[in-house]
């Protein structure tokens, strides 16, 4: 079974975030990229699992992005993908990014298709499934397990007031979330073969976006706490109706 693993770069959570060109550009400058967590944590632990297993026997990582993902990228072979491929393009369309993995996977028969519920910077969580109606694979969201048995995958997802199990033959696209897998560190090991692995360069497909980013706004900044005396309830039931804010 092969297996080809989403992975994405997102900003550190810890990074400062800031815009330029009028809020319209998100200001990359001295922002630290790490691979998205639902992609690193979840999605290529549980393909690492299932190789080791042997229920699989080849993991390949794939990006979209431009020479800058290479780092983030060479991590995820550290933690023991066998190759990674990097889509020479870069958007934040959901579409342009499923489309663009979608161009290169339908040809490499892969078996199995795994990626993050949704990355933490844009929040979309949209690709996983474009990319399976782009692939014409079937699709299941927002998994928490996932084994493979005799061709066909046994998936678990959480839903309103329960749990669903879902069974669904291969090949299968599935977007993963807390609960799949239990992170990984790359050991030294690791980190120096990833030096060596294959690393391919393909070169983008010609597709149009289907949304673009007009403006970035920041939160609101937070605003001081009031204490109230915890004698005078009054002022408090006051200031429930005219101050406090329903979200």
């Amino acid at each position: 079974m092969k297996i080809l693993v989403c992975i994405s770069q997102v900003p550190d959570t810890t990074t400062k975030i800031a815009f330029s060109d009028n809020n319209s550009t998100f200001n990359t400058a001295g922002v630290t990229f790490i691979i998205n967590p639902y992609d690193e944590w979840y999605a290529l632990v549980r393909a690492l699992e299932l190789k080791e297993s042997g229920a699989a026997t080849t993991v390949n990582l794939v990006t979209v992005g431009k020479a800058d993902a290479e780092p983030v990228i060479r991590k995820a072979l550290a933690l023991g993908g066998d190759e990674a491929i990097r889509i020479d393009a870069d958007s934040t369309d959901p579409y342009v990014v499923a489309a663009q993995i979608a161009e290169y996977a339908k040809s490499e028969g892969y078996d199995l298709v795994l990626c993050g519920k949704e990355s933490i910077d844009y929040n979309n969580g949209s690709t996983g499934a474009m990319l399976a109606e782009l692939l014409d694979m079937n699709f299941i969201g927002f998994a928490s397990s996932l084994s493979i048995e005799g061709g066909v995958a046994t998936v678990k997802r959480e839903i309103e007031g329960g749990e669903e199990t879902d069974t669904c033959a291969l090949p299968l696209v599935v977007s993963c979330q807390k609960g799949m897998a239990e992170a990984r560190i790359p050991n030294m090991r690791g980190i120096m073969a990833a030096r060596t692995k294959p690393l391919k360069v393909v070169p983008a497909a010609a597709i149009s976006p289907l949304t673009a980013i007009v403006s970035y706004d920041l939160p609101p900044a937070k605003t001081g706490v009031k204490l109230i005396d915890p004698n005078n309830m009054d002022e408090l039931v006051e200031l429930l109706h005219t101050q406090a804010k329903v979200i």
